[in-house]
């Protein structure tokens, strides 16, 4: 069994929300957009045609600018364009939620059921070697199925912001694809906004389920996996730091390796970790000093709010595509490739680097959590077992390989 600890700071780098709150506003230049192929228009499954029309229709928000496609850009891997911390959405378009937008790339399909274990703390955990908890959609795992994430955001006042499920059936109404679903799914779905609101969800899990641009596998890393390509001295440097339990020790919750059906590899566990990652201070959830994104226990999920030993801990998401990305964690804290790997391996040597420091000038480490969490964080495991003042486990150069090797999982090799 994989011991609860096994942690990579790359664990919290960003992952799963259908519509999370923005559009392709300015944000901070990045590296260069996924090549990917055109989004499938020639399929004969009216369901993932009908789910496609619905991704890229900006009409079904309140704002009437919003829609899923605006975070989740084909062309940056189904994230978003720019490199904002979070998105913006509602009714007027100047809300935002406390979350950066994930991928949507890859991991829809294979992700598997939430699973727990109960357990009264993170060091019985440990003794027990349980594993954590894992699965389900959403930072937080809350949706049982890509149907109830992908309907979420229509609702969600801080993205397309309807006022329940009668405002969308009334926008599914005016659609130029309404006879479609009256086709597709019954008269019922544009008659009841349950049915309404079941019957878009259905669809758009199809669409991302069936559309290959959610899954190319279309990377370097692909093609030196079957063989058609080959690292370079320092992508083969980078992938060995990457994998070495006792540098990197990535591989431990992103798995690199293919499957036991052949399968390439996705790059996550899919299990729920603390990092401790800093405080965003930019995010307008955090002018509240007393606001807490505890993840698994809240305030978006309810259900696990008792099981204190979870409070903290945030969904591992796939490193497909992340190069390109423009935040990184659930917070957005970090915007380059670069500061999020300097954080994993200085986190411990250097906290001042990303921390603030106390009243009594004190490094207030894991500040983005209430005091009473900070021991569900990961101490335990290579290479957050170090201590100020120690040796990083990475130099520069070995962070230049792993970002070298990191780039290799980029959609669109050869194109």
């Amino acid at each position: 069994m994989v011991s609860m600890s096994r942690i990579t700071f790359l664990s919290a780098i960003l992952t799963f929300s259908l519509v999370a709150v923005g559009c392709n506003g300015p944000g901070r230049e990045r590296g260069a957009a996924v090549p990917v192929s055109a989004v499938s228009a020639a399929t004969a499954d009216p369901v993932a045609l009908l789910g496609r029309s619905l991704f890229f229709d900006p009409s079904l928000s309140a704002s009437g600018k919003l829609s899923c496609a605006s975070c989740h850009d084909p062309g940056h891997a189904y994230a978003p364009a720019n490199t904002l911390s979070v998105q913006r959405g509602g009714a007027e378009m100047k809300s935002a939620i406390f979350r950066a937008v994930p991928s949507l790339s890859y991991v829809l399909g294979r992700t598997p059921n939430w699973h727990q274990e109960r357990a009264s703390s993170f060091v019985e955990r440990l003794e027990e070697n349980d594993n954590p908890p894992f699965g389900g959609f959403g930072w937080d795992g809350r949706f049982k199925t890509l149907g109830e994430q992908a309907a979420f955001p229509l609702l969600s006042p801080e993205e397309m912001a309807n006022a329940g499920a009668s405002a969308v059936l009334e926008k599914l109404k005016g659609t130029d694809y309404a006879a479609r679903i009256r086709k597709t799914f019954g008269d019922e779905a544009l008659r009841d906004p349950d049915a309404a609101m079941a019957a878009v969800g259905k669809a758009l899990e199809r669409f991302e389920l069936t559309d290959a641009s959610f899954h190319p596998y279309s990377s370097k890393f692909d093609a030196v996996l079957d063989g058609k390509a080959a690292f370079s001295e320092a992508e083969a440097r980078g992938e060995r730091l990457f994998n070495d339990p006792a540098r990197g020790n990535c591989a431990s919750c992103h798995t690199s390796a293919r499957g036991a059906d052949g399968s390439h590899p996705l790059f996550t566990n899919f299990q729920f970790e603390a990092l401790g990652v800093p405080r965003n201070g930019t995010l307008g959830a955090n002018k509240d000093s007393t606001f807490y994104d505890l993840g698994l226990c809240g305030p978006l999920r309810k259900d696990q709010s008792a099981t204190e030993a979870y409070c903290g801990m945030f969904k591992t998401p796939t490193l497909r595509n992340v190069a390109t990305r423009g935040a990184f964690f659930h917070n957005g804290r970090f915007h380059t490739l670069r500061e999020a790997l300097e954080f994993y391996v200085e986190r411990d040597t250097n906290p001042e680097k990303f921390y603030p420091r106390g009243k009594g000038g004190a490094v207030d480490r894991f500040d983005d959590l209430p005091a009473k969490y900070r021991a569900n964080v990961d101490i335990v495991d290579l290479p957050l077992t170090k201590h100020r003042g120690e040796t990083p486990v990475w130099s520069e150069r070995n962070i230049d390989d792993v970002m070298a090797f990191l780039q290799t999982l980029t959609d669109g090799y050869g194109q």
